[in-house]
């Protein structure tokens, strides 16, 4: 992998990390009423709790990499076409 390339990986990460994170936090607010999400080591929270916040920050997280990952690659991929065809 080109340096260019690692770096632009590595910013996609970043971003798809930090809206991963603010989704997160929103949803976990909306479903619960409550601004901070159980931790694991949460022992005054239930399991069920600890279980669902889990759940649904990995779904979130896991969705929204795909996506950041997905809309990089279609776009290195169209311009590296488009490249090609004007050089």
């Amino acid at each position: 992998m080109k340096p260019v390339e690692k770096s632009v990986s590595l910013g996609m990460s970043l971003l798809s990390a930090a809206l991963a994170a603010a989704l997160f936090k929103r949803a976990w607010k909306m479903a619960s009423g409550q601004d901070d999400a159980p931790d694991a080591e949460d022992l005054d929270r239930g399991w069920t709790e600890i279980l669902l916040a889990a759940a649904l920050q990995g779904a979130l997280f896991g969705l929204v990499k795909a996506a950041v990952h997905r809309a990089g690659a279609q776009t290195f991929r169209r311009r590296t076409i488009e490249s090609r065809a004007k050089g």
